[in-house]
């Protein structure tokens, strides 16, 4: 056996003194450069993010986030700066993932029912019920999206605009006569009500609009809140406010069906089909809970948006101008006084820019909800069933890959072609929003007589968001001050 005497030994340890050094000091750099980079770059199925304790997770600091003037996607925003543009987080006792890419929007979207179904959080499922398009299985939304899509078909769009057009403009001229200034926000939350009520159930008494409206708003402020039946809680108001809308609903559909009263609208189209075969028709919490839905939806998100395009085209006169030129030839072809109409509106192509802008960077809809099916991966990174996992719309319309300079508001951007999904305020798939085109139009009709008929200043500049806000809006509503222009 090869063996080392002391001398031996000490010689080689004071030749290869600095060979041993450099080994060593080599071997320690790579142990911690590797744990580094297990640290900066982790394997690319785990997703970044902070789950917190069991159930509440990170709950408070989104309910934090929601009571305070950045408004919910300021939670969003932050752990997005912490993890990275893919992160998790637990929220009322769910994990969820924020999808922050066009592509993995397709992936979603294009595996509705399939591999995700809706995953809207508990409060806002108890707020519009159980029977709500928004959170029906799979068997029943196929059915019940096609019994409602009647008020949105293209004849009853056109009796809408008209009918429309026709209160706005009253609207609009008393308050330019009276010469003072108004909350845009306000305005356009009590139009857009008065004309879902009047298209859905024909309710024109103005006593009982407010009592709806009211109840309405207190069913809307529970959609984000912590779901536990305390008196005094924005959630138990909420659901108090829903089934007193309830009864109310019922005591319509009562008159109706007694004969005391009648209709041409979409509540009378349903109860007509009460003798059809069962996969005809609605029963009656599936209409209720559903003209609860469309009542909400159709005004919270699109007086919002009405709201954001004044702002915008406020900031941005070069727009104001382009659409009030536009807006104006489409009056010098109609006859004096003449309403609007379904073809006018057609021909709205810049106005139809502006909505889109609008829509794409106020995101009234900040993302959409679905819940995973089964274990599946979206861009490498694993999803387990039961996660939830948000569609980020609001990340993908301001992405720089996706839009030139996306925090200018530039209508014209949608001159071209956009690339797949990365457009998606109404989002896609066997869900899109059922309201699209009456989204659309309600908004064109309201520029159309703003911006035609109007100059306005706004009076109140502050941009800070709106507490407790499922839709962000501003704290200030945009307070405008109207002056009529001659059309000539």
């Amino acid at each position: 056996m090869w063996s080392l005497s002391k001398q031996e030994l000490l010689f080689l340890v004071q030749s290869y003194h600095q060979v041993f050094m450099v080994a060593m000091f080599a071997i320690v750099v790579t142990f911690f450069v590797s744990k580094a980079c297990k640290r900066v770059i982790p394997e690319k199925s785990d997703i970044p993010g902070r789950l917190g304790i069991p159930f509440l997770g990170e709950t408070f600091s989104f309910l934090s986030a929601t009571n305070s003037t950045k408004g919910c996607y300021n939670f969003v925003r932050l752990r997005r700066l912490w993890h990275g543009k893919w992160f998790k987080t637990r929220l009322f006792g769910k994990i969820h993932v924020f999808v922050p890419s066009n592509e993995g929007a397709r992936m979603i979207f294009a595996s509705d029912f399939v591999q995700f179904n809706k995953g809207y959080v508990k409060s806002m499922a108890d707020a519009v019920g159980k029977k709500s398009l928004l959170c029906v299985p799979h068997e029943s939304h196929k059915r019940i999206r096609r019994l409602l899509s009647d008020p949105f078909s293209m004849n009853s769009l056109a009796k809408f605009v008209e009918n429309f057009d026709k209160v706005l403009s009253e609207r609009l001229r008393n308050l330019e006569t009276s010469r003072k200034s108004f909350v845009v926000l306000d305005f356009s939350m009590r139009i857009t009500f008065d004309a879902m009520c009047n298209m859905l159930m024909s309710v024109t008494e103005d006593s009982l609009l407010r009592q709806i409206e009211k109840d309405c708003t207190a069913v809307s402020d529970a959609m984000l809140s912590l779901p536990v039946m305390i008196p005094g809680t924005r959630y138990y108001k909420g659901i108090e406010a829903r089934k007193r809308l309830m009864e109310t609903f019922r005591e319509i559909i009562k008159r109706r069906r007694s004969g005391r009263e009648s209709s041409e609208d979409f509540l009378e189209s349903m109860l007509q089909r009460d003798s059809y075969p069962s996969n005809e028709k609605l029963d009656d919490l599936e209409i209720l809970d559903n003209i609860l839905t469309l009542i909400i939806a159709g005004q919270t998100t699109t007086a919002a948006a009405m709201m954001w395009s004044v702002k915008f085209l406020d900031e941005n006169r070069e727009a104001q101008d382009l659409l009030r030129e536009e807006q104006l030839a489409i009056t010098k072809k109609k006859p004096g006084g003449a309403y609007l109409t379904l073809e006018d509106v057609n021909r709205m192509s810049y106005g139809s820019k502006v909505v889109k802008e609008t829509l794409r960077m106020s995101n009234v809809l900040l993302w959409y909800p679905r819940v995973a099916l089964n274990d599946c991966k979206i861009e490498g990174y694993e999803i387990k069933k039961g996660w939830h996992v948000n569609i980020d719309a609001t990340c993908i319309h301001f992405d720089p890959e996706l839009y030139q300079n996306p925090m200018k508001f530039n209508p014209s951007r949608f001159d071209g072609m956009q690339k797949p999904y990365s457009f998606i305020p109404f989002g896609s798939g066997p869900r899109t929003c059922l309201g699209i085109n009456m989204a659309k139009v309600t908004m064109l009709v309201f520029l159309h007589r703003l911006t035609r008929g109007y100059t306005w200043t706004v009076d109140d500049m502050d941009t800070s968001l709106e507490k407790k806000a499922h839709i962000p809006r501003l704290r200030s509503g945009c307070p405008i001050t109207l002056k009529a222009i001659k059309v000539t």
